[in-house]
């Protein structure tokens, strides 16, 4: 037990004997003020400790954030068979041998039923403040743990968008100086027509580097525009096909995608007039696909595979849709997925955390109601049935609110842990992923 706890119990034993000693005990003196803090130190130590230990206990076995219905009901049926007893072994260790006012036998044989019960209710509601601690608490932990991981992933994934981002500028650079500096030898007025294209394709670049996602239509626009300057310096060796309907062109693509894998078609590739290179882009089924006859070329030095692993990368960032590659004797082919819609990565993630936020918020809400209920009835009802003996009533009305409100509270346990919009949305979920089961089962 913790320090503070242990001065915390000491303090609530202290002002609860003081309370005691001046409202019941009828010889003052400092025998029996002696006494009435023992009393309270023992009660305050079984019961505090022991509703602490079992807490600690629940919280290593069954914690709040991984089954929280689960974990409530384990509290609920522990906490009274664990209180039961305390509260036995208590008054028996008080009325049987500290006060001598029974034996084993006058206590077990329901005379002091009335008030093992009232301890009871002392004790559960001791045992409810701790629940609803604990309760609050975790909640608290794991909400910063997954705003943490939130936050670290999102800081994550856009470091390595914009990493893959930045590899776009030097690597296009370097592959066009290498062009020029061929085309400035072979043909030095080519050399200058490719300078003023090269000048206006590195201005799309920069243009479109910090986007996410472009257009189709402006991603086949600058790809032409680069297959132009490779017809300028390959003239029959290569060739291009370009197949995209225009229903395609209002479609959403990662930027330089083409140039990337047209730049890939060369390296990778000799062509010559007798044996040109054409390549193929065309679109089909939602998806961009960009496929050349294979002529392989020995390569001096192994490729760094920059252009395709980027690709693959970004859209992994952006789209659950993958980025496939198809290989044979006779072709290489790279399928790239098009959005329809342009997607708010942004927007949606806020989206997404603020309706998770509301739902824990409602559900937070849920379960601090259904613990302030459950602490009023511990406190209110053993003040009416002290109200009820201490009028001297012969009727005993206070089981009216004690099964009334009882059953009230039951029932809300009941909604918050058992059928209530949570346990709802996880059958609806069971049932779901077992029709889907089924069906992929037909297929």
């Amino acid at each position: 037990m913790k320090r503070k706890n242990i001065i915390t119990i000491l303090w609530i034993s202290f002002l609860v004997s003081m309370f005691f000693f001046f409202a019941f005990t009828e010889e003052k003196n400092l025998e029996n003020f002696g006494l009435t803090i023992l009393i309270s130190l023992m009660y305050a130590f079984v019961l505090g400790g022991g509703n602490g230990a079992l807490n600690t206990f629940l919280n290593k076995r069954f914690p709040w954030s991984e089954d929280m219905s689960k974990r409530a009901v384990i509290s609920i049926i522990s906490v009274i068979i664990v209180n039961i007893i305390l509260v036995y072994f208590c008054n028996y260790i008080n009325f049987v041998i500290i006060q001598k006012a029974a034996t084993t036998g006058e206590y077990f044989s329901g005379e002091y039923n009335f008030a093992n019960w009232f301890t009871i209710n002392i004790a559960l509601l001791i045992s409810a403040f701790l629940h609803a601690k604990s309760f609050m608490q975790e909640l608290k932990k794991t909400s910063r743990k997954e705003v943490v991981e939130q936050k670290l992933i999102a800081k994550s994934a856009n470091a390595q968008f914009e990493s893959l981002k930045n590899q776009l500028d030097p690597h296009f650079l370097f592959n066009s100086l290498n062009v020029l500096s061929s085309l400035i030898d072979e043909n030095p007025h080519q050399a200058q027509k490719f300078t003023a294209s090269m000048s206006k394709i590195y201005r799309y670049v920069l243009e479109q580097k910090d986007k996410e996602l472009v257009t189709v239509e402006d991603e086949i626009e600058f790809a032409k525009t680069y297959c132009d300057l490779l017809k300028t310096r390959f003239e029959d060796s290569v060739d291009f096909i370009f197949d995209v309907t225009k229903e395609d062109y209002r479609k959403y693509v990662v930027p330089l995608s083409l140039q990337l894998l047209l730049e890939n078609c060369i390296k990778h590739n000799f062509a010559t007039s007798s044996k040109p290179l054409v390549i193929r882009i065309f679109s089909k089924d939602d998806i961009l696909c960009i496929e050349n006859n294979l002529q392989v070329r020995e390569q001096i030095k192994e490729s760094s595979g920059i252009g395709l692993a980027n690709i693959v990368q970004r859209y992994s960032l952006l789209t659950k849709r993958n980025v496939f590659i198809e290989k044979s004797e006779d072709y290489f082919k790279v399928k790239l997925p098009m959005l329809i819609n342009k997607p708010n990565i942004v927007n949606e993630k806020q989206d997404d955390d603020l309706k998770a936020y509301k739902k824990a918020q409602k559900r937070m809400k849920e379960i601090k109601d259904f613990y302030i209920n459950l602490i009023s009835y511990c406190i209110v009802i053993p003040f009416l049935v002290f109200i009820n003996f201490f009028t001297k009533s012969s009727f005993h009305w206070f089981w009216f609110p004690v099964f009334g409100w009882g059953i009230g509270v039951a029932s809300h346990a009941f909604q918050v842990f058992g059928v209530g919009e949570s346990w709802q949305e996880k059958k609806i979920r069971e049932i779901m992923n077992n029709q889907k089961n089924n069906n992929d089962g037909k297929i």
